[in-house]
């Protein structure tokens, strides 16, 4: 299994980004898919999750109403499209995959991660 996300880069506050997760190796659309995010010298802290389906879809309080969360089975890709930046989003981004497909907002319920791909959002 592989998860390849891409997309991060360097943004002024109040800029748009959006992030691409590519998996391969399983099933796509039997994964519920999340994001996560770690800052510099903080815990993993959940984004955002999207069901196999698409139909349930959850965001943290932090970024509901900026972020938007969704997936294209015919590309096996989950997006997160991030508008109006701040400073405090700036973060290494991981998609992970969860065959539960409960889109949980705990790191430890997924089984697959990717790599990562850093945020970085200037004030």
């Amino acid at each position: 299994v592989q998860l390849v996300e891409s997309g991060g880069g360097l943004v002024q506050a109040g800029g748009s980004l959006r992030l691409s997760c590519a998996a391969s190796g399983l099933t796509f659309s039997r994964y519920a898919m999340g994001w996560f995010r770690q800052a510099p010298g903080k815990e993993r802290e959940f984004v955002s999750a999207i069901s196999s389906s698409g139909s349930r879809i959850s965001y943290a309080d932090s970024v509901k109403g900026r972020f938007t969360i969704s997936r294209d089975i015919t590309k096996n890709t989950v997006y997160l499209r991030m508008n109006n930046l701040k400073p405090e989003d700036t973060a290494v981004y991981s998609c992970a995959a969860d065959r539960s497909n409960i889109i949980s907002s705990s790191w430890y319920e997924y089984e697959y991660w990717g790599q990562g791909t850093l945020v970085t959002v200037s004030s």
